[in-house]
């Protein structure tokens, strides 16, 4: 998926920048320049998402049916459930966090997302089930 990026990041350490591909520094500098890119480039589709959802989507909706519905905690669970279910980094689900709080959606929800989402996702849950067993997983993907 984001093969041009690491094209560019060995043209650019290794033939422009002439650093040679066994070093440590080339190899070091190779890694950020293709994780930045592929960094910023999520951010912007992240950014993006969120303002098309902000434009389009009724928030309003959301909001006023989980301020006024008594979910008894549900709510919590309900983001937590999204936030694992996204694949996104901690740097990724930042714009998502403040474009639910510019939303309206009440803060403790949006938290509940925010933590989870990077903590609990299809890597570390696989991870955690071959080092620790299923027991464990469900204990630490567990509300």
């Amino acid at each position: 998926m984001f093969d041009l990026i690491q094209h560019f990041a060995d043209w650019l350490i290794y033939s422009l920048f002439r650093i040679g591909a066994d070093t440590h520094l080339g190899t070091a500098l190779n890694f950020f320049v293709y994780d930045t890119l592929k960094i910023l480039i999520l951010l912007f589709v992240i950014v993006l998402f969120m303002g098309i959802v902000n434009s389009y989507f009724p928030v309003e909706r959301l909001k006023n049916y989980l301020n006024q519905k008594k979910l008894y905690g549900l709510e919590y669970l309900f983001a937590s459930i999204f936030g694992a279910m996204t694949p996104f980094c901690s740097c990724s689900s930042v714009p998502l966090f403040i474009g639910f709080v510019q939303g309206g959606i009440p803060l403790g929800v949006t938290f509940a997302f925010l933590i989870t989402s990077p903590l609990v996702n299809e890597v570390a849950i696989a991870l955690f089930i071959g080092m620790f067993g299923w027991k464990a997983t469900l204990i630490y993907t567990g509300p």
